[in-house]
């Protein structure tokens, strides 16, 4: 019996040494070394105080900034999805109508963009798309008392293109654009010396 205990014995110590140490070890040094800020979440930091994470989405309140697309997990980084709910879902049809009509009435009957009415998948995307900003542009002009040509060439600056030219669609990253837009123009409303405030709980869900 021992014959065949002592090789499973060893090879189970080896391989739970392997992988269960020495691999995780070996890849979180090199991630480390080649890319500390990806490994460590992609964290934002002002005046030495984290405030968020590039990769994950935050609720905004307030006509002064930008908000991001809605979210149905409630911007819960602890967990992400999306609602379940299906195209002829009754739920779903009056949520983005009147969110539709309260968006097209704020943007003076312009077209809505979709994705400020509709949830995504992950429920944490941090984008939206270059029109919806662009969308929001009057309102947060208005509200910052500052003219609407300079908010919307802000916009533009913040556009990401797609990954390597090919992947994806053009794309702005909400919580870089409000930081941009305090430093551009502070908001007399924003704590903490001007630091966009993530809204207490998530808005229009």
């Amino acid at each position: 019996m021992l014959t065949f205990l002592r090789p499973a014995l060893v090879m189970l110590a080896s391989m739970t040494l392997l992988t269960g140490f020495a691999y995780p070890l070996a890849m979180t040094g090199l991630a480390q070394m080649l890319f500390p800020e990806q490994a460590n979440g992609s964290r934002i930091v002002r005046d030495g105080t984290v405030i968020g994470s590039s990769l994950v989405a935050q609720a905004f309140e307030g006509e002064g900034y930008f908000h991001p697309r809605p979210s149905a997990v409630e911007y819960n980084g602890a967990g992400t999805g999306g609602s379940n709910l299906g195209p002829t879902s009754g739920d779903l049809i009056a949520r983005v109508g009147a969110e539709a009509d309260r968006l097209a009435a704020e943007g003076g009957g312009a077209p809505v963009p979709i994705d400020l009415v509709t949830t995504w998948a992950s429920g944490l995307d941090p984008h939206v798309s270059p029109a919806a900003a662009l969308f929001q542009a009057e309102r947060v002009a208005g509200a910052r008392q500052i003219p609407v040509s300079d908010i919307r060439d802000l916009v533009l600056s913040q556009v990401e293109q797609r990954t390597f030219g090919l992947l994806g669609e053009p794309r702005v990253n909400v919580l870089q654009l409000n930081l941009a837009l305090d430093a551009m123009a502070p908001d007399p409303a924003v704590r903490d010396g001007g630091t966009p405030v993530a809204a207490e709980a998530p808005a229009r869900q």
